[in-house]
C-alpha cells in the first residue's frame, strides 16, 4: 500500500508570480488548443481537445496555493462535476429548438447551478464521483436531441479567441481568489464551470441555428471521457506523489483515453456508413 506523502507547496495568492500564473496559464492553454489546428493539423487539434485545459491548470493552481490533499479533494468533486456539464448541454440543447440563445443560455445556467448544488452534498468519495460522471455520460448520449447537423469548425476570429483567453483569465481569478472562502467542493465544482460551452453554446447557436448546436453538444459527450480519467487519476496520484507527476501522468492519460474513444468513434462510424451503403445496394 503506497504511503501517503504530504508537500508544502502554497504559495500565498498576493504572491506576484501567483498573480502571473492566475493571469496566464488558462489564456496560454486556451491559445495553443484554439490555435493548434492551425498550427499542427486536426489529428493534433483533436487529441488536445479532450484535454481539461481551463478546469486542469486551475485545478493545478489550487493545488499550489492549498496543497495536495485539497487538490485531490476539489479533482473528485470536478470529476462529479460533469454531471453538471451535461445538465447545461441538456438545458441549452432542448431550450435552443424553440427559443432564443439567451433564454436557453438562462436555462443551461439554472440547471448547472441546481445540478452543482446538489452535487456539493455528495459525500467526497471517487467511487461516488465516478459512478455519477458514467451516468452522466450515458445520460447525454441517451437523452441529447438527436440533430443531422454536421458540427463542423468555423473559422476562429482574433476578437473570439482574445474573448476565450479573457473569459479563461476571468474564471481562473475568481475560482482561485474565492477557492479559500468557498473550500475544496466549491472550487472544484467550479473548476469545471461551463466556460467554453456557453461561449460555444451561444456563438454556433447565432451563427448556425439550433440544429448545430445540438451536434455539437452530442459531440462533446465523448470528451467527457478524457476528462473523466484525468481527475479520476488526480484525485488518488495528488495524494502519493509530487502534483507536477500527478498532472503530467493525468495528462498522458487524458490523452491516451481521448485517442482510444476517437478511434472508436471513427470505426462505429465507418460501420453506420458502410451497413447504410449495403442496405441502399439491396433496395
Amino acid at each position: 500500500m503506497p504511503q501517503r506523502v504530504e508537500y508544502d507547496l502554497s504559495l500565498s495568492q498576493s504572491d506576484p508570480g501567483m498573480l502571473a500564473l492566475k493571469l496566464t496559464l488558462v489564456p496560454l492553454f486556451l491559445l495553443i488548443v484554439s490555435m493548434s489546428g492551425k498550427w499542427w493539423g486536426p489529428s493534433i487539434a483533436g487529441w488536445l481537445a479532450g484535454l481539461p485545459v481551463v478546469a486542469g491548470p486551475i485545478l493545478y493552481l489550487l493545488v499550489l496555493e492549498h496543497g495536495p490533499a485539497f487538490g485531490a479533494h476539489a479533482a473528485t468533486l470536478s470529476l462529479s462535476a460533469i454531471l453538471a456539464s451535461e445538465a447545461f448541454n441538456f438545458a441549452y440543447a432542448w431550450t435552443c429548438r424553440s427559443r432564443s440563445w439567451p433564454l436557453s443560455l438562462s436555462a443551461a445556467f439554472s440547471a448547472w447551478l441546481m445540478t452543482a448544488c446538489c452535487l456539493s452534498l455528495v459525500p467526497n468519495s471517487t467511487l461516488w464521483a465516478t459512478t455519477i460522471a458514467l451516468a452522466a455520460v450515458c445520460f447525454g448520449q441517451a437523452f441529447l436531441p438527436r440533430s443531422s447537423a454536421v458540427a463542423a469548425g468555423s473559422p476562429l476570429t482574433r476578437s473570439d479567441l482574445i474573448g476565450r483567453m479573457a473569459a479563461g483569465a476571468l474564471l481562473t481569478v475568481l475560482v482561485t481568489s474565492l477557492s479559500g472562502w468557498a473550500g475544496a467542493t466549491w472550487s472544484g465544482l467550479l473548476a469545471v464551470f461551463p466556460l467554453l460551452g456557453s461561449i460555444l453554446s451561444i456563438s454556433s447557436h447565432r451563427a448556425h441555428g439550433s440544429a448545430f448546436v445540438i451536434s455539437l453538444m452530442r459531440g462533446m459527450v465523448l470528451g467527457r471521457f478524457s476528462f473523466a480519467a484525468f481527475f479520476l487519476l488526480l484525485s488518488f496520484a495528488l495524494q502519493y506523489q509530487q502534483p507536477s507527476v500527478a498532472f503530467a501522468e493525468a495528462t498522458a492519460l487524458s490523452l491516451l483515453v481521448q485517442w482510444c474513444t476517437k478511434r472508436l468513434a471513427t470505426k462505429r462510424h465507418s460501420k453506420n456508413h458502410a451497413s447504410g451503403y449495403a442496405r441502399q445496394q439491396v433496395k
